[in-house]
């Protein structure tokens, strides 16, 4: 089967395409689907026009045009759909609903509909975009939000089939009258190679940033999933149990916010027990995960939470770390509580602690749920897994 994968983005720095998008493909080709993957790179200008192949996959950065305003988009547009309709592809899976993969979308539906196209066109979807998602949190236009808004729920209930990554999104779609049928449960899954880190990469971390023997525990974050004052809160009650805990945080916000949460740590008093490395590549991070002796995982219990499946859950039971995670959203669909991490209560300040500061002292326990927690995503949630809900998605 031919397949167009489309994304709104590039590779980096947005995960979508480069940790759901081209993992899937790879395995497909694998299974004798011949996969493009295309992409706008706006985010990475200098992958511009790049052409390159990646384990039988294809992929196909589109060359920008100048930056000028409204024209732009809509050239952007044009060369994504004029890539899709010059290779003609069996089937065109665009992912997330909105921007250029959800124009994309809608305008190969519109053919479809006017027969003068016969590709499938399949929808993925792996965060809740409109109100009370990411319309609240990035920094959109009035105008911008209210087309993203209706741009998502037009392409979730316009298409041949809806992949969703999250079991709230697959709610919102039956909300939205989508039929059973074209809802396919998808969530982001990990590669089959995947490899425990290194322990002598941790070694070489705890040297590099001064961690020495303290128990680390490790905050992989963008910031957003949580209110600051409620992890500081945690951290405080951890402390007060094992003062000799440090906290390593991976990871930058989206709007700085990072400096509030640095700020706060400091007015508490805690700034020596924090280390912060900010932005780290893919590559590096088995050294971090392997410095590590926990994980946390804290969510508010927002829609925007809800809905999102984060690949860091995945990555961090791959990377056989034990997690412990507010019970929000996906968390429960990966996380078994007390076999392969520990899920907490969402808002429950004094629980969330206690899970910490047990894993931190029990050797043992963290030694069981890191082996039960690999084994388990490796299992349930590996691509080979996956697959067959896509291709049965791209068959109708």
């Amino acid at each position: 089967m031919r397949v167009e994968m489309v994304g709104p983005f590039g590779l980096r720095p947005q995960g979508t395409m480069s940790r759901r998008a081209l993992p899937l493909a790879k395995d497909l080709a694998s299974r004798g689907h011949q996969i493009e993957v295309l992409l706008a790179p706006w985010g990475c200008p200098e992958d511009s026009g790049r052409l390159w192949e990646e384990d039988g996959v294809s992929i196909h950065n589109i060359v920008l045009p100048p930056s000028i305003p409204l024209l732009r988009e809509v050239i952007i547009t044009w060369r994504l759909l004029r890539r899709v309709r010059k290779r003609r592809p069996d089937v065109v899976h665009c992912f997330k609903p909105k921007a250029y993969s959800g124009l994309n979308a809608a305008i190969l539906w519109g053919l479809t509909k006017s027969r003068l196209s016969k590709v499938r066109v399949v929808l993925d979807t792996d965060d809740w975009e409109g109100w009370g998602g990411w319309n609240d949190l990035a920094a959109y236009s009035a105008v911008q939000r209210r087309f993203f808004a209706w741009q998502e729920r037009w392409g979730m209930t316009h298409c041949h089939a809806l992949t969703v990554a999250s079991r709230t999104l697959e709610a919102l779609a039956r909300e939205m009258g989508v039929d059973d049928q074209i809802i396919h449960y998808l969530p982001n899954g990990v590669e089959p190679q995947s490899d425990a880190p290194d322990r002598a990469l941790g070694d070489r971390v705890r040297r590099e940033w001064q961690l020495g023997d303290n128990r680390v525990i490790l905050l992989f974050t963008r910031f957003f999933e949580f209110k600051p004052r409620r992890l500081v809160e945690i951290l405080n009650q951890v402390w007060a149990e094992v003062p000799s805990a440090h906290l390593l945080v991976v990871g930058r916000g989206l709007f700085g916010e990072e400096d509030r949460f640095l700020t706060i740590v400091q007015e508490a008093g805690r700034a020596s027990r924090v280390t912060y490395v900010g932005w780290r590549q893919q590559h590096e991070l088995p050294g971090y995960f392997a410095a590590s002796d926990v994980a946390i995982c804290p969510f508010e219990d927002t829609l925007l939470n809800r809905a999102r499946c984060p690949a860091k859950l995945a990555d961090l039971m791959v990377a056989g770390l034990p997690i412990v995670a507010d019970d929000v959203g996906q968390a429960g669909e990966y996380i078994e509580h007390l076999v392969s991490g520990y899920l907490v209560p969402p808002g429950e300040a004094g629980t969330f602690a206690a899970g910490v500061v047990g894993l931190l002292r029990d050797e043992q326990l963290r030694e069981e749920l890191s082996r039960q927690a690999r084994e388990s995503v490796m299992r349930r949630f590996g691509w080979p897994k996956l697959a067959p809900t896509v291709e049965r998605a791209y068959a109708g």
